[in-house]
């Protein structure tokens, strides 16, 4: 079954089972790897993207959910006409988030829509944002930290 799917501002169709889930579209059908397959069981946060702005799960939700609404993933936080990072993107190299790198494209896209819809969260927000997001190298202050720092660029 042809499904259209709007991805980081452009439509791509795959030809898939309308309840396959949207990581392997993402990752096989469209090549777009940033999105992680960790768990498999929406329990770890490796393939987080925004739907419509929200947090979303790539690993249970069908491509037939997706289709017909904006979705973004971490190859679409940095899209500039300059090819400059996302604010978020850049607090997140300021402060070297990052360890091995496996989790984060998880961690930004579920701060990317936590500062979507609150600007300037509370440390608890942010906590309670996050909570589903983990990271096995323990970076979770270095994450934290580039949260507040992109939230006080807004």
């Amino acid at each position: 079954m042809a499904v259209t799917l709007t991805i980081n501002g452009k439509e791509h169709t795959v030809d898939v089972d309308d309840s396959t889930p949207l990581l392997w579209a993402l990752r096989n059908d469209l090549g777009m790897t940033g999105t992680k397959f960790g768990c498999g069981l929406s329990q770890c946060g490796a393939c987080t993207v925004n739907i419509d702005g929200e947090m979303a799960r790539a690993c249970i939700t069908p491509v037939s959910v997706a289709a017909g609404k904006q979705i973004t993933t971490v190859e679409g936080l940095g899209q500039h006409s300059d090819d400059t990072l996302s604010n978020l993107q850049q607090a997140w190299v300021e402060v070297q988030a990052p360890q091995c790198g496996y989790c984060q494209p998880g961690q930004l896209m579920a701060a990317n829509a936590l500062l979507t819809s609150n600007p300037d969260p509370s440390d608890d927000e942010i906590r309670e944002a996050m909570a589903g997001n983990l990271c096995r190298c323990g970076t979770y202050g270095r994450i934290f930290a580039a949260i507040k720092l992109a939230a006080s660029r807004a």
